[in-house]
């Protein structure tokens, strides 16, 4: 009697969170306040669905009119795969049972009351989730509260043990309903409380337990999500617009506000065509090159340096610094291509070294600028170049006579 009381206070119990869960439901709202349900997408065959395990107990209940043959209760054991089809509608099949106590006789397959017998369900259910088809589908949902009906086969057994020697069975068709308590701990865990109540006819067990024998049971335990775990809502539908015809003062709007976007078009092709008049005769001028305007037309010229460009060396050296290299390579750069005709010339300054060694030092001056400029495009043919050693000094003072003079030719 006592387990029977157990299965009244956690039905109850379930149901009274569940309608709190309702209650206190804020999410998958409009702006307006009301619930957003579907249309939703349909996801692959191996998704949103889920494996559970849970433990628990059994009762048995014979005839209203006589509480004392009730049972005692059993230890319940639940092992169950399912998947949902839509973010409503779903089935599982399953295993539910272990031993249940009766204190009535069975008289198939011969049990004394107050024994202990096995007690196996194979079954499949059908699922709906009443927490998606009334507040409207919502992942993060912690409670949902989903109602099934059951069918399947029992196998009561004399002994808790199916397998064992001498025990006896009793296969009956069994249906039922139950209800699924979801609590959402993770995208992939949830927690479940499990109540279900199972029918078979008495005729089978017991001659004196009505018509009816009536198998509850309650389990808590653990599911695990597979797959993808949410539902996509279909993109919203363009509404078909059904054209109304116009009014004649609408039509003669209309038709004003055409001839006026004419007008203008006509008028952006004229500014589009006196542009292009404009821009003609700088069409073909090509970047980088220098140009000489006169009367509408465009020359290009030649513009060489009026005087010869300077790099200086250190003493006794034959090696540009990175300041006089970034000179040189200006000058490359904006002077230089394979056309143009380069006199190079190197020097030395008379204050320091033989007059061998620094007509040496020029020579080797003025080739290592040669070498930068053919890497820069120049043409060698093209580029004279001498060493006048410490004969010449262009300027006064030593450091300044150190150098190589290009000049433009």
């Amino acid at each position: 009697m006592k387990g029977i009381k157990i299965f009244g206070v956690l039905a109850i119990a379930s149901l009274l969170f569940s309608a709190n869960a309702f209650a206190q439901e804020n999410h998958n709202r409009d702006e307006n306040g009301k619930i957003v349900h579907g249309p939703y997408e349909t996801n692959h065959a191996g998704d949103n669905m889920f494996i559970g395990i849970g433990a628990g107990i059994n009762g048995v209940i014979g005839p209203i009119s006589n509480p004392k043959q009730w049972g005692h209760v059993g230890l319940a054991a639940d092992l169950n795969f399912g998947k949902w089809f839509t973010p409503t509608i779903g089935i599982r099949l399953g295993y539910h049972g272990l031993w249940n106590n009766a204190n009535v006789d069975f008289v198939t397959p011969q049990i004394a009351k107050g024994t202990d017998f096995g007690f196996h369900y194979l079954h499949g259910d059908f699922m709906w989730n009443i927490s998606h088809t009334i507040a409207g589908y919502n992942e993060l949902r912690f409670w949902n509260f989903v109602p099934y009906v059951t069918m399947g086969v029992l196998d009561v057994t004399s002994g808790r043990n199916p397998i064992a020697k001498n025990t006896k069975h009793n296969f009956e068709y069994a249906a039922g309903a139950g209800l699924l308590n979801v609590l959402r701990l993770g995208k992939r865990i949830n927690l479940t409380i499990d109540l279900k109540a199972l029918v078979g006819k008495a005729h089978a067990y017991s001659n004196n337990a009505g018509r009816f024998i009536l198998y509850p049971s309650a389990t808590l335990g653990m599911q695990v999500n597979l797959g993808k775990t949410n539902w996509d809502r279909h993109s919203t539908i363009t509404p078909v617009v059904i054209p109304v015809p116009f009014t004649t003062e609408q039509y003669n709007a209309l038709k004003d506000k055409v001839a006026a976007l004419e007008k203008e078009n006509a008028q952006l092709k004229d500014k589009v065509a006196a542009l292009e008049n404009e821009l003609a005769p700088y069409r073909n001028l090509q970047n980088g090159q220098t140009y000489l305007y006169e009367n509408g037309t465009f020359t290009a010229v030649d513009v060489k340096p009026n005087a010869p460009i300077t790099l200086y060396f250190d003493c006794g050296s034959a090696k540009l610094s990175a300041r006089e290299k970034a000179h040189l390579e200006y000058f490359a750069q904006n002077v230089v291509n394979g056309d143009t005709k380069l006199a190079v010339n190197g020097y030395a300054d008379k204050q320091t070294g033989s007059a061998k060694r620094n007509q040496q030092l020029s020579e080797q001056r003025a080739k290592a600028v040669v070498d930068l400029l053919k890497a820069a495009g120049a043409n060698e043919a093209n580029i004279e170049c001498a060493g006048h050693g410490a004969d010449v000094q262009l300027f006064d003072g030593a450091q300044k006579n150190r150098v190589v003079t290009i000049e433009v030719k």
